[in-house]
C-alpha cells in the first residue's frame, strides 16, 4: 500500500496526479474519476482499488451535488439505487473470492465493458426498468473495481451538462457509500485503506476545484473519447500483465 512513510514518493505522486486528472474530468463532464483512476491505480498498487478510490469518490460526488444540486433528477437516482444494492453483493463476492491476478483481470474486463457501453450511440432514456438494470450493473462493477459510472451515464448521455453532473453526482454519492458499507460488512475495509484515501484526497480536491472554471472548455465528444481511450488502453495493459 502506498504510504508517505514507505519511500514510494514517485508512485505516490503518480497516483495523486492520476486522481487529480480524473477529478478534473469528472467535475467537467459528470463521470470519469473511477473510470480513469481505477485501472491505472491498480497498476501502481492493487490495494488502492476499490476501497480508497470509492472513498475519495464519495467526497467528489458530495461536492458535485452541492455545486449543482438544483439540476438533480432524484427520481432517477432512486430507481438506480434499487438496482445498485443487489449489484453490490455480486461485486463484493468477486473481491472476497478471487486471487489478486484474477481480480485485476476482472477490473480490466469491467473497464472494457463499461467503455463499450459508453461508446454505444443508442438513444436510451432513463426509464424505470433501464435505471434498475443499469444500477445493478453499476453495483457489480463499482463494488468490485470502483468503476460503476458508465452504465448510469449511458442513460443520461443525451441530457444537459448540469443535469448529467448533478444527477450522476447524487447517484455516485449514495452508490459509493453503499459499496464501502458492503465491503466493510464483508471485512474488506482496512486501516491502510483509510490512510491511502487520506493521501489521495488533496489531489482529488485540487482536481475538483480546477474543474469549475474548466467546465466550459472540457466538454464535447473529444474529451469523452480521450477518457475512454486512456481507460481502455490501461485496462488492456492490466489484463495482459496479469495474463502473461
Amino acid at each position: 500500500m502506498l504510504d508517505p512513510a514507505s519511500g514510494s514518493s514517485v508512485g505516490l505522486l503518480v497516483a495523486g496526479l492520476i486522481v487529480l486528472v480524473g477529478a478534473v474530468v469528472q467535475g467537467s463532464i459528470g463521470y470519469g474519476l473511477n473510470l480513469l483512476a481505477g485501472p491505472l491505480l491498480a497498476l501502481i498498487d492493487p490495494a488502492l482499488v476499490p476501497v480508497p478510490v470509492l472513498m475519495i469518490a464519495c467526497v467528489q460526488a458530495a461536492l458535485a451535488v452541492v455545486r449543482e444540486h438544483k439540476h438533480t433528477e432524484w427520481r432517477g437516482v432512486g430507481w438506480a439505487m434499487v438496482g445498485r444494492l443487489p449489484g453490490n453483493v455480486l461485486g463484493v463476492l468477486a473481491v472476497a473470492s478471487l486471487p489478486l491476478a484474477q481480480f485485476n483481470i476482472v477490473i480490466g474486463v469491467s473497464v472494457l465493458v463499461c467503455v463499450g457501453l459508453s461508446m454505444l450511440s443508442l438513444k436510451l432514456s432513463p426509464t424505470r426498468p433501464g435505471l434498475v438494470v443499469a444500477g445493478a450493473a453499476s453495483g457489480a462493477f463499482g463494488t468490485a473495481s470502483s468503476i460503476g459510472g458508465p452504465p448510469i451515464a449511458l442513460l443520461y448521455q443525451h441530457s444537459t451538462g448540469p443535469v448529467v453532473r448533478a444527477t450522476l453526482g447524487a447517484y455516485f454519492l449514495l452508490a459509493s457509500i453503499s459499496s464501502v458499507v458492503t465491503l466493510l460488512i464483508a471485512g474488506q475495509v482496512r486501516v491502510e485503506h483509510l490512510s491511502a484515501a487520506a493521501v489521495l484526497l488533496p489531489f482529488m480536491l485540487a482536481g475538483f476545484a480546477a474543474s469549475g472554471p474548466l467546465r466550459k472548455f472540457l466538454r464535447g465528444p473529444r474529451l469523452r473519447y480521450a477518457v475512454l481511450g486512456v481507460a481502455a488502453a490501461s485496462a488492456m495493459f492490466l489484463i495482459l500483465r496479469n495474463l502473461f
